[in-house]
């Protein structure tokens, strides 16, 4: 049973979309193919441990981390619109 606007199902319908939505951007930060011996950005040596741990790794530590540092953090939104997360 959906409540206010939402026909039967909406609501299962948009944790669906939103579970989907932060399924594809944890596979879209994966690496993948051939990694490199040297860091893409400050061309220093990856260490082996490093290499043979994460396949496709194409950035050292450091440079990974200020990555992820940059990168903003899902905040609970729910950007479809529905009347309950309007409230907030």
């Amino acid at each position: 049973m959906a409540g206010g606007w939402t026909r039967d199902g909406g609501v299962q319908d948009q944790i669906d979309a939103s579970v989907e939505d932060a399924v594809t951007l944890a596979r879209s930060r994966l690496p993948d193919g051939e990694g490199t011996a040297r860091c893409e950005q400050c061309e220093s040596l990856i260490p082996e441990a490093r290499r043979k741990a994460l396949p496709g790794v194409r950035l050292c530590v450091s440079c990974q981390t200020d990555i992820e540092k940059r990168q903003t953090t899902p905040t609970g939104y729910n950007r479809r619109g529905s009347k309950d997360s309007q409230l907030k």
